[in-house]
């Protein structure tokens, strides 16, 4: 029980950093380049820079991580896309062989996907102080135990 709430909170971290290539952003949408999506516009939003106390530096930075990030693996992101609608299209033809036929692709995107997300987010706590990155595993930590209040 308690590697699955691991496991669910570590997913729940790098889930916010692949909204970043859920779609298109304008990354002068605010300063996650979330277009009104909150707390959904990547790694860093925009009430977890306030939380930080982020600089304009900091801020700029982490935003030219972000879009980075959606440029360079633009290819990527179409792939899984492309991968996705297929998916889409077996299940809804009920063909499981298809079905089966695309697992190795999706793990492997999978895959790909968290080793993405992991560089940028290692990209994106290099821009942290030592004290940020203190008060953000504090920060995680307190959403841990939010999280595993609810659950009980």
């Amino acid at each position: 029980m308690k590697k699955m709430k691991v496991i669910t909170i570590a997913a729940a971290l790098t889930l916010s950093a692949t909204m970043a290539f859920a779609g298109p952003h304008g990354g002068d949408k605010g300063f996650g380049g979330g277009k009104g999506r909150g707390h959904r516009g990547g790694f860093m939003s925009q009430r977890l820079a306030e939380k930080l106390n982020l600089t304009d530096a900091q801020k700029s930075q982490i935003q030219a991580i972000q879009k980075g990030f959606r440029e360079n693996n633009a290819q990527a992101f179409e792939n899984a896309k492309v991968l996705r609608q297929q998916v889409r299209e077996a299940r809804q033809a009920n063909d499981t062989a298809r079905l089966e036929s695309l697992k190795p692709a999706m793990e492997a995107q999978r895959t790909q996907f968290q080793q993405l997300r992991e560089a940028q987010k290692q990209q994106i706590l290099a821009v942290l102080t030592a004290e940020q990155r203190a008060q953000l595993e504090a920060l995680k930590a307190e959403r841990k135990q939010r999280r595993g209040g609810q659950q009980q």
